[in-house]
């Protein structure tokens, strides 16, 4: 796959989706942070049902450190893996009050020393937040580049530096967000909708599903 044809793929994703964004529901940077900490193992629809109370009663570090990890999982406990998240979680609060605050740090290295976020919560944080260029490789992201050949990998650190080199750069700060919605309606795991796809023809995949 050339430039070319993968300007033509982000050039047709943009009009088919031209303000693409987190299906994640907040309205701060921490909030941000907090969801997609809480979204790892699970979907988005079952973290908003959970964060909608959460984060009227804990909308800062400081409101959430004083709920405990006891009071954090009354809200959390729907949640797959919610009592490594809640432990987590308060210690990632407390830290953000005594070292940084209470603000969401705008840097790598900052926001991976916090319990519970890994590379991909602090790219999504960096991207969504921050208007980063990163790329945060998930599950969906993994198995779209992997299929077109956009940027095919063996792991997700290897298609993560490929999307950042092979994505033109007018298109890095969406593209993110474009691959997931792809990868979660439309080029699907186990039958990929590609009759319904705006880049079936771009795509390199030799297995399509036309119907």
């Amino acid at each position: 796959m050339n430039k070319t044809i993968r300007t033509e793929i982000f050039t047709r994703l943009k009009k088919h989706i031209p303000n693409p964004t987190t299906e994640l529901n907040f309205s701060s940077p921490f909030e941000l942070l907090i969801a997609v900490i809480l979204s790892a193992q699970s979907t988005d629809k079952g973290v908003n049902k959970a964060t909608e109370d959460l984060f009227k009663k804990a909308p800062t570090p400081k409101k959430m450190a004083a709920l405990k990890e006891n009071g954090l999982k009354k809200y959390i406990k729907t949640i797959g893996l919610y009592n490594t998240k809640a432990k987590n979680i308060i210690k990632t609060c407390k830290m953000l009050v005594e070292e940084h605050d209470s603000r969401i740090p705008d840097d790598r290295e900052a926001l991976e020393a916090l319990p519970g976020v890994g590379r991909k919560t602090a790219n999504v944080v960096l991207n969504t937040a921050f208007g980063h260029p990163t790329m945060a490789v998930d599950t969906h992201i993994f198995r779209v580049s992997n299929r077109t050949k956009i940027a095919p990998g063996k792991n997700v650190l290897e298609v993560e530096k490929k999307l950042l080199k092979f994505i033109p750069e007018e298109f890095m700060i969406d593209a993110h967000h474009w691959l997931i919605l792809h990868g979660r309606y439309t080029c699907i795991a186990r039958k990929p909708r590609c009759g319904a796809c705006v880049i079936e023809d771009l795509c390199e995949f030799k297995d399509k599903v036309i119907e």
